[in-house]
């Protein structure tokens, strides 16, 4: 597992390419983002609030953002992805996850602002989460969503996850992809080489 400090986060920042010649970056979220995150939830449409905390909420509870805005408690990451439109830092989307040591779950979920679904920003994204995970040395990501949310069932679909039961609710479905990337295979350039500088000194690679 590797072990985060604040004054890093900045070298984890990616740049992503969410086509039509655009680019994004997924940071972690950190304590200035607080109010930018909380208009972001505010300004998604009910629905897709709806599909997010798989439930009705008008906005994000002030519960929900500290957790967001403690990156790396008890294994919690927070990530936005962001960039500039008409010179604005905006965002326009966001993930949160937690790797479990002993299990090497990767649990996720997400969302993306409601004018940019369907442009090719959920698909970076999840291909980034892919790679934090690996770096992570996670074996399988998962995901959780309710039934009803046709976008990020066929998002996932997309991105290659098989479908199973979530136990315990039948109104949600899981996701489920499993994870053989060794640490020299990892796509992303800044999780690659995390995740080789993270092994121990006599590991094989």
């Amino acid at each position: 597992m590797l072990a985060f400090r604040s004054e890093d986060f900045a070298q984890y920042a990616d740049i992503i390419s969410i086509g039509g010649g655009r680019t994004a970056v997924v940071r972690f979220v950190e304590s200035p983002d607080a109010d930018a995150v909380l208009a972001y939830f505010r300004n998604l449409s009910a629905q897709s609030r709806h599909d997010r905390f798989l439930g009705g909420a008008s906005e994000l509870p002030p519960n929900e953002l500290e957790k967001i805005l403690h990156v790396g408690d008890d294994n919690h990451f927070a990530v936005i992805v962001d960039m500039t439109i008409n010179g604005v830092r905006t965002i326009i989307g966001e993930a949160r996850y937690i790797i479990d040591d002993d299990s090497g779950m990767f649990e996720f979920g997400m969302s993306i602002g409601d004018a940019w679904q369907k442009r090719g920003v959920g698909t970076a994204l999840i291909a980034n989460l892919a790679c934090r995970a690996a770096a992570l040395g996670a074996r399988q990501m998962i995901g959780d969503t309710l039934r009803s949310n046709a976008p990020m069932i066929a998002l996932a679909r997309k991105s290659g996850f098989d479908f199973t039961t979530t136990p315990g609710d039948w109104q949600q479905v899981r996701f489920v992809k499993s994870i053989r990337t060794e640490p020299q295979d990892i796509p992303c350039d800044n999780w690659r080489r995390a995740a080789i500088e993270a092994m121990p000194v006599n590991a094989p690679i």
